[in-house]
């Protein structure tokens, strides 16, 4: 029997040890690097550059809107852990940003958009983008006054800027690793330098005058980046009065317009309308999702279809 109990408490030694020395403390591991983003593509160009050493959190979920969402409870618990918080920008964060600071004092704020010059928030068309006749100017135009267009990770080339951000932040906060952030900020530009040649292969002559319609104004560096131009029919978070829809309409037709693109987070109500009116369809294009990368290739060949 002592021999038994002796043999058992010798196992369970060799066995305590062995698990202490396979845990992560006792192999030298670390917990990841907590961060937060604000949308969705900014978890993919973070995961793109810190690989498996960064545990990255959503703040404003898929389908919700960064215009104008609200944090959760158990969202603001989260953020109390995390390192770093990359803001892009979008209208949300100018009121939660303070609030975000007072509830993770030690947390560091990066502006991934600090480098990118941002444009305003494009009007829908004045009289001089009118194809026949002078309207004498659009009713809509003054709201371009308001404020800068964010939505600054549609565009390849602005991505490039806001990576080598994101990339000299976790080098910062995680100079360990920072090697590894190097070769993969070197990758990921490399992967985004394909795919913008290969959205100018999808779009090559793009046929008639590159404009296309939208419903909220949000693929204007898109548009930049590949010699097209967005007609947005809700600026601002307004509504098209009457007027405006009719002058829309009339634009449409007269542009050849057949296609209104949508994105999930508004209402589709006016663009189905103007779909109606000027024979055409309404089309999905989501700029929030998560799959940059395949998204915007999805939306440069929904783009083409449109335009040609």
């Amino acid at each position: 029997m002592k021999l038994l109990l002796g043999g058992f408490h010798k196992g369970f030694l060799i066995l305590l040890f062995l698990m202490i020395w396979l845990s992560p403390a006792g192999s030298g591991a670390k917990d990841p690097l907590r961060v937060t983003v604000s949308i969705p593509p900014q978890k993919y160009f973070v995961g793109r550059i810190s690989g498996d050493f960064v545990d990255i959190s959503v703040m404003v979920p898929p389908g919700a809107s960064p215009t104008t969402y609200e944090p959760r409870p158990t969202q603001m618990k989260a953020l109390v852990q995390s390192k770093i918080y990359f803001a892009i920008g979008v209208p949300f964060e100018k009121v939660w940003l303070k609030k975000f600071m007072a509830a993770n004092r030690p947390m560091k704020i990066v502006h991934t958009d600090q480098l990118v010059e941002k444009l305003r928030m494009a009007p829908h068309h004045g009289h001089e983008a009118d194809p026949h006749k002078d309207r004498g100017g659009s009713p809509r135009v003054k709201r371009e006054e308001a404020g800068l267009d964010p939505h600054i990770w549609l565009s390849p080339p602005l991505v490039k800027v806001q990576a080598e951000t994101i990339a000299r932040a976790l080098m910062a906060s995680d100079s360990l690793h920072r090697s590894i952030y190097e070769k993969n900020l070197a990758e990921f530009q490399a992967d985004v330098d394909e795919l913008d040649a290969e959205i100018r292969r999808i779009l090559g002559d793009r046929g008639k005058k590159g404009e296309f319609m939208v419903f909220h104004p949000s693929w204007g560096y898109f548009a930049g980046s590949y010699g097209l131009r967005q007609i947005p029919v809700e600026v601002e978070g307004k509504e098209p009065s009457p007027s405006e829809m009719a002058d829309l309409i009339s634009y449409a037709k007269a542009a050849g317009i057949k296609v209104i693109f949508v994105q999930p987070q508004f209402s589709s109500k006016s663009a189905e309308t103007i779909a109606r009116e000027i024979g055409g369809k309404v089309v999905l294009a989501d700029p929030l999702r998560e799959d940059w990368r395949e998204n915007l290739l999805e939306v440069a060949k929904k783009m083409r279809d449109a335009l040609w």
